[in-house]
């Protein structure tokens, strides 16, 4: 499996992780913004973001009939088109590549879906290994929190399709539990740096900035 050994490529792959309300985006537009301020050839990925299936995906979720395994698949696909065509040439080139979620939003996501954990693993396994993984650790109640401030959960995001619960808010709670114990369990396997995401936002971008800098000149 190519996550487990070190890519030779002579750019760098940063990866943010966590569940939605961590902060996750807004720490990587600014490190983003730092990176580029001081000179850095940066390239900025997203999740679900392929030109090629991207929409596909959503029209797909506005029927609310996906299951998880075709829900997985269509992931899997728009992530192989970003992997090929944005993320891996980047690297060849000695870019700075600042993804938004990798593959170990499908490791947590579709297991909590029910989708067995070796199958998305190995659906994954065309992966390339990150240089740094920064997970955001945040409790699902303050995620639900932040979440609550803009908007109801979405369908899919509420994981409603797994039947927890008829309440979007609740179902919200019991399925991003989920998700966050299947990030914790792969803290140690996948060797991912904790950031503090309930700490002031300006305190964890200056940790963030620390820890890239490090990342960068090794």
């Amino acid at each position: 499996m190519r996550l487990n050994q070190k890519h030779d490529f002579p750019g760098k792959l940063v990866v943010v992780e966590g569940v939605d309300g961590s902060g996750k985006s807004t720490q990587l537009n600014l490190l983003r913004n730092w990176l580029e301020a001081k000179g850095k050839s940066v390239i900025f990925t997203e999740w679900n973001s392929s030109k090629l299936i991207s929409k596909t995906i959503k029209q797909a979720k506005r029927s609310n009939s996906l299951i998880p395994v075709t829900f997985s698949i269509l992931h899997a696909t728009d992530f192989a088109d970003r992997l090929e065509n944005i993320i891996v040439p980047a690297l060849k080139a000695g870019l700075i590549v600042l993804a938004d979620r990798y593959c170990y939003t499908a490791f947590a996501r579709d297991v909590a879906r029910g989708v067995d954990k070796e199958w998305v693993r190995n659906l994954y396994g065309f992966s390339i290994r990150p240089d740094g993984t920064f997970y955001f650790q945040v409790p699902v109640e303050v995620s639900l929190g932040r979440i609550n401030n803009d908007r109801v959960p979405g369908y899919y995001e509420a994981g409603m399709d797994t039947g927890l619960s008829r309440d979007p808010r609740e179902s919200y709670k019991l399925f991003q539990s989920i998700i966050i114990n299947e990030y914790d369990k792969m803290v140690d396997e996948f060797d991912f740096y904790i950031m503090p995401a309930t700490h002031p936002i300006h305190e964890q971008q200056l940790l963030f900035r620390e820890k890239i800098s490090q990342l960068l000149t090794n």
